[in-house]
């Protein structure tokens, strides 16, 4: 605690100038952190529009393999081979079975 004191200060004195900018600088600084904020928007817009159509196939694979619990495992061989073994569906109910 006896630390944390005299930087809590430090920090405040620091900050201190900073509260006394004029206008001018305070507007410069709002024009420049919108600039940068759009600049950030329109980065993430062409990242989207660029990453469309992996998330596309990404999606048409993961429908494809199903659900994940579906499979066992990894398993590795002795010759080296990787294996993901599918498990056994349970049997389906009969429909005119009581509940």
């Amino acid at each position: 605690m006896k630390r944390i004191t005299p930087l809590v200060l430090a920090a405040l004195v620091a900050a201190a100038p900073v509260a006394a900018q004029d206008d001018t600088e305070n507007r410069e600084l709002r024009e420049g952190a919108e600039m940068m904020s759009e600049a950030f928007k329109l980065l993430l817009d062409g990242l989207s529009k660029e990453m469309e159509p992996l998330a596309e196939e990404w999606r048409e694979f993961m429908e494809e393999l199903g659900d994940l619990r579906n499979y066992e495992a990894p398993e590795k061989l002795p010759n080296g081979d990787i294996i993901i073994r599918r498990k056994t569906p349970e049997p389906e109910e009969p429909e005119g079975t009581p509940l």
